[in-house]
């Protein structure tokens, strides 16, 4: 095996045209953080990169890491998350989750967390056990967390419950997270506060929460 060679595990979080048959990715991997790859000839029809180059797509990708890129070699997908795409709402939730996650990501700074993080609040989407809107604001939240800048519930003037939830996402393992439900009024504070905070602390405008908002 060449020194160059690379397995890495993470996640399609775009992809791009280039020329007539190749693609430019941004990957999340938990072993190099965000990287750029490019994947030659997944646009083909009979390429076996066409499918494992898209968005969401979850696995390990075998590159090789040349002087100012990485080139996809081989893919094996573990999960495509297709059944995102089947239901509007959740497919654009799914993609504001990937473009969030590729705000707060970073080359060669190993995203382990964060990986987790994406792979098991895009499971939540699909589940019929939580309301989208509680994945979202569990997973804004915990991305904050890991990244080291956070909404202190010390001083955000929440009732007990929103309180507790807030506290419980902050502190519990990200495997652990989506085991508990809210009321309505406990997610309206709880997004009340992550807005706030994401506008306060960001100058980003994410593309995605427009679609969203008309949804």
């Amino acid at each position: 095996m060449n020194e160059n060679d690379l397995t890495l595990t993470g996640i399609v979080l775009s992809a791009m045209p280039i020329g007539e048959n190749d693609k430019r990715l941004s990957l999340l991997t938990r072993e190099r953080g965000k990287i750029s790859a490019f994947a030659r000839g997944a646009r083909r029809p009979n390429s076996p990169l066409l499918a494992s180059t898209g968005p969401f797509a979850f696995g390990t990708f075998h590159v090789f890491e040349g002087r100012s890129s990485y080139n996809v070699n081989k893919t094996e997908i573990s999960e495509y998350f297709r059944e995102i795409a089947s239901d509007p709402d959740a497919a654009w939730l799914g993609f504001y989750f990937l473009e969030f996650a590729d705000y707060y990501s970073f080359e060669n700074l190993e995203a382990g967390e964060t990986v987790a993080l994406l792979f098991y609040s895009l499971k939540a989407l699909l589940s019929d056990a939580f309301e989208n809107d509680l994945v979202r604001r569990v997973y804004e939240l915990k991305m904050l967390v890991i990244n080291g800048e956070y909404p202190d519930p010390a001083r955000c003037k929440l009732s007990q419950s929103a309180d507790y939830a807030m506290r419980y996402i902050i502190n519990t393992p990200v495997k652990e997270l989506y085991r508990f439900s809210v009321t309505k009024e406990v997610l309206k504070e709880l997004s009340d506060v992550i807005d706030r905070f994401i506008r306060v602390n960001t100058n980003h405008e994410f593309r995605s929460l427009a679609v969203i908002g008309r949804l």
